[in-house]
């Protein structure tokens, strides 16, 4: 779980807290993603931290309360999502892992389908979209038969042939380490997962299995200002969560 950032685009509630710990409807965002999580049992869990990495610590500590058990990983660097997964390198044991932003959520059974198709499968890499009518802010996903035919990052505007947007849950194998060790950093001075897995696909021929979530299906950007504020005005989002009460 990548929670290093700094949340520019969340000032001034950056100022006070990681953005991931952003209040929301009586626990942090992070408690929502960690109980997805744990729906899908999902068990150990390594959360990578850097800005303001006090506020996840002390509140999570080692997990304990809520059956889980929490390996704390600081990114000093920040230098990107690939560059965030390379420091937890010697921290993962499995061959493949479950990686996902700390600023989305997806109802809980996007979690649970993610495991139960990777148990059904064996698939060495899967990537979970959602639609978008333009997806310029965040990696475009082309895809032939539910397999990935590439990813494009920060699309220019209004130029994208694809409604797919990566929306940031993935399994992932540890070959993509090598992949990474390999990458120059981008314009943004940045290591970027989206362009090892574009490696991947194009030089290394890796099949990466694509779930797509449904059209009007609820995913809250946590990144995003105006989304923040919306989703913390209105509370119908919650019973989409688990189906039930947003617990």
């Amino acid at each position: 779980m990548l929670c290093a950032g700094l949340g520019k685009r969340l000032k001034p509630y950056t100022k006070i807290y990681q953005k991931s710990m952003l209040p929301i409807h009586g626990k942090p965002l992070l408690e929502y993603i960690l109980n997805g999580l744990m729906y899908a049992d999902f068990k150990d869990l390594i959360i990578v931290v850097g800005y303001k990495k006090e506020q996840i610590i002390d509140y999570f500590k080692n997990g304990e309360q809520w059956n889980i058990n929490l390996e704390y990983i600081e990114q000093r660097d920040l230098n990107g999502t690939g560059g965030a997964l390379l420091e937890c390198q010697n921290a993962i044991e499995n061959e493949h892992f479950l990686l996902t932003w700390g600023d989305i959520l997806v109802p809980y059974k996007v979690y649970k389908e993610v495991f139960n198709i990777y148990n059904k499968e064996q698939n060495d890499f899967i990537l979970v979209t959602n639609y978008m009518e333009d997806p310029y802010l965040g990696g475009a996903v082309y895809v032939k038969n539910n397999y990935c035919l590439d990813i494009i990052e920060k699309p220019p505007k209004n130029k994208s042939k694809s409604n797919l947007n990566n929306c940031g849950i993935f399994i992932l194998s540890k070959e993509i380490f090598e992949v990474l060790y390999s990458l120059v950093p981008s314009k943004r001075g940045e290591i970027e997962l989206t362009e090892a897995l574009r490696i991947g696909i194009h030089n290394r021929k890796w099949k990466i299995r694509v779930i797509k979530m449904e059209k009007n299906q609820f995913r809250g950007d946590f990144g995003n200002k105006k989304t923040y504020e919306q989703l913390k005005v209105n509370s119908s989002w919650l019973r989409e969560l688990d189906g039930n009460n947003g617990n």
